[in-house]
């Protein structure tokens, strides 16, 4: 009997190489991942990394009463690997948040985290028609900021970084949860998306659980402009049913 082909995901490299190879299901790409060289002063690894996954499964925690933001992101096994938390809210602000559909005109604050800690710190200030997500360093360092170019039609983010257009998001299908992630050529680099043949597919069947399908891995800052909207595109973009996108 013929056995399947592996999942997508980096592999030693058949050529030989000291690196591993990106294997899309299919082929072998041209994307060669060199092995890192800690420098002796570094704190070694202590779990795995989003930046490493070529499968991340998002899934909103369930509560009674939605005044926290809070999101599992699981890796293509099921397994636990980061979180997306809400963080900053003020005792008011959660009232307001109980008694108010006011929800999208807060500012909000959000951490992403793998196993070793925060690694972005995404800010959505106060949406009126269009949303935008400032792209933090935990220190504070910017990345860059995802951007609303549109309200009408197809709904399209713009990722930018040090004033340049590094990608978008091009939302497909809203309703089916289709997105495109593009690099500033326009090449398809990820997708959010619910049509994924893997791990308790059925499971994953409403708008705040979805799957992140990266194609290769990325370059900075695309790497993590890709992170953070991938991981927050419900939360910090989307945001609810009652705005206006």
């Amino acid at each position: 009997m013929t056995q399947p082909p592996p999942p997508p995901g980096w592999y030693p490299d058949p050529a030989g190489g000291p690196g591993t190879r990106w294997w899309d299901g299919q082929g072998w790409s041209e994307h060669v991942q060199q092995p890192s060289r800690p420098s002796p002063s570094a704190p070694p690894p202590t779990g795995p990394s989003l930046y490493d996954q070529p499968v991340l499964l998002v899934n909103q925690k369930t509560k009674l009463i939605e005044l926290t933001n809070e999101y599992a992101v699981l890796d293509g096994n099921g397994q636990q690997i980061g979180a997306v938390v809400q963080v900053g809210q003020s005792g008011l602000r959660k009232a307001v948040r109980f008694v108010s559909n006011l929800d999208q005109f807060l500012t909000h604050r959000l951490e992403v985290r793998d196993a070793r800690g925060p690694v972005l710190v995404l800010i959505r200030p106060a949406k009126f028609v269009k949303s935008r997500v400032v792209v933090e360093r935990p220190g504070g360092a910017p990345v860059g900021e995802i951007v609303q170019a549109n309200v009408f039609g197809r709904i399209r983010f713009d990722l930018v970084a040090g004033g340049q257009l590094v990608g978008a998001i091009q939302a497909e299908n809203w309703r089916a949860w289709d997105f495109a992630i593009t690099d500033a050529a326009g090449v398809e680099v990820a997708r959010i998306t619910k049509k994924w043949e893997g791990l308790a597919r059925t499971v994953f069947t409403t708008a705040d659980r979805y799957v992140v399908l990266v194609h290769y891995r990325l370059p900075e800052p695309l790497a993590s402009m890709v992170i953070a909207s991938a991981l927050t595109v419900d939360t910090a973009l989307k945001q609810d049913a009652r705005g206006f996108n």
